[in-house]
């Protein structure tokens, strides 16, 4: 499974791409677990001190929001295609 990371995310991990490996049933929290042990330095940028989602990340599975769905409990599958962002504004 593939992550895509914006911005700022991007130049944090290295990389615009990260490839994540899953076994079985998964769901994005899971697939953005293994995303952050490739990319620890994600935490900060990603995670609040509670260790849970900052609210101005977005998170899609392929195009799609995943907070109109399950949130991080929706499921993921092989050919997913994942994107982390920050917020983006604009004038």
């Amino acid at each position: 499974m593939e992550w895509k990371l914006f911005a700022d995310l991007a130049e944090v991990a290295g990389t615009r791409r990260v490839t994540v490996d899953l076994d079985g049933e998964s769901t994005v929290g899971d697939a953005l677990d293994a995303l952050l042990e490739r990319r620890p330095a994600l935490a900060a940028r990603v995670l609040d001190d509670d260790g849970h989602l900052r609210e101005h990340i977005n998170v899609l599975r392929n195009g799609e929001n995943v907070f109109t769905d399950e949130g991080l409990e929706t499921t993921v599958g092989d050919g997913d295609e994942l994107a982390l962002f920050p917020p983006v504004s604009g004038g």
